[in-house]
């Protein structure tokens, strides 16, 4: 009996802890891609370009007529493959799977950087993938480590900035 309740409670803390892309972490909406191309900031670590948009809560309800889309998580990506770079669609779809899967299994902590931050209602970012070679998947899971540790440097220097600039305006 002691072995099966404890059978069950490994499969459902499995099951919570379950590290799927959900619906609200793909970025799909035309505007909020559209915005991310033209107002993003970038990132490079051969061979991926992370371009990143940070948007808080005012200006994501600005971004849509009526109201927010319900499913927008607090971090949204999309994977770009350029046909230019990789002719074969098999070969798109190869590194496509290579990076959303090291994404996957390495956001979490991002995640919790993020959320920390407090002033960020949404990040979009676009992963794209610029060599003209298929790379195996150490190599891009490492890069996709690096850009999200760049990143997530990036943010908090921003908030100390932010921070800084408070505090003298209160003084």
């Amino acid at each position: 009996m002691t072995a099966e309740s404890s059978a069950a409670q490994s499969t459902t803390a499995t099951s919570s802890q379950r590290l799927t892309l959900r619906k609200g972490e793909k970025l799909r909406h035309r505007s909020l891609v559209e915005s991310l191309f033209k107002e993003g900031s970038s990132l490079y670590e051969f061979p991926i370009r992370l371009t990143w948009r940070a948007i808080d809560e005012e200006t994501l309800r600005n971004t849509f007529r009526d109201h927010v889309p319900q499913p927008i998580d607090t971090l949204q990506m999309l994977i770009t493959v350029p046909k230019k770079k990789r002719r074969h669609a098999v070969d798109r779809v190869l590194m496509r799977r290579r990076i959303r899967e090291a994404y996957r299994l390495n956001r979490k902590e991002f995640l919790g950087d993020i959320e920390a931050e407090g002033s960020i209602r949404t990040l979009s970012m676009a992963f794209i993938y610029l060599h003209d070679k298929n790379l195996p998947y150490s190599t891009i899971e490492r890069k996709i480590k690096l850009l999200l540790k760049k990143l997530a440097d990036k943010i908090a220097s921003r908030q100390d900035k932010t921070d800084s600039r408070d505090s003298i305006e209160t003084v």
